[in-house]
């Protein structure tokens, strides 16, 4: 069945499916929300339709059920219906160690830290720009430490000598830090990492700057 993506290619959860979905091998026709033009596209009554949380991603699966919502929820979906290579590798306690890093950044990190939010604090608080990136570079320094003290030590990867769930959060969420200016001292071994995951074609193909809709 053909598979439809709704994306935006600055999104970062987008970008997180992007990358599942080369490493799978998986062609899936894109279709382009743009988050900031005309107010949003994500806020139509269309969009509404296919994905009531007006946000991207959304895979449609093709087979007129509803779209997969959630970034974390489409990844695991490929992982369990084309496992081959696995993203969540391991005994119980590693899948669980896997997850739990990649939640840092989509429970922690992302929910504070989107473009919804930071339009909010300025229409509702009147915060100014420069307290909108103080906030944003907040929240991603603390995350970031955090999963940086998670990892084990002397792998090229989050967790071993492949790619998992982990990276591919990982990898969008430094895309976003440095959108935000956010110093990366300290944080030596996440862009090590980061250089290592972009030399796979998966990721290369996902960046934002290499998306049809880049502008």
């Amino acid at each position: 069945m053909p598979l439809t993506l709704y994306t935006y290619f600055r999104s970062s959860a987008a970008y997180r499916v992007r990358i599942a979905l080369h490493l799978k091998g998986v062609e899936a026709e894109q279709r382009f929300v743009h988050l900031v033009r005309g107010g949003g596209e994500q806020n139509s009554a269309d969009y509404a339709r296919i994905n009531p949380n007006r946000t991207v991603p959304a895979l449609d699966l093709g087979d007129g059920s509803a779209a997969i919502m959630q970034s974390l929820a489409i990844i695991e979906y490929l992982d369990e219906t084309m496992p081959a290579p696995p993203l969540l590798p391991g005994d119980a306690a590693m899948r669980a160690r896997i997850r739990a890093a990649a939640q840092i950044i989509a429970c922690d990190i992302h929910p504070v830290n989107n473009a919804r939010v930071g339009a909010y604090l300025r229409e509702r608080f009147g915060r100014s720009q420069d307290d909108v990136i103080a906030w944003m570079q907040h929240w991603m320094r603390g995350g970031l430490e955090a999963f940086q003290a998670v990892l084990p030590p002397g792998s090229p990867y989050c967790f071993g000598e492949a790619v998992t769930l982990a990276d591919l959060l990982l990898v969008p969420q430094m895309y976003n830090a440095r959108r935000w200016g956010m110093p990366a001292e300290g944080l030596e071994r996440l862009a090590a990492i980061e250089e290592a995951c972009l030399k796979l074609d998966a990721f290369a193909r996902a960046r934002p700057e290499n998306q049809p809709d880049a502008e």
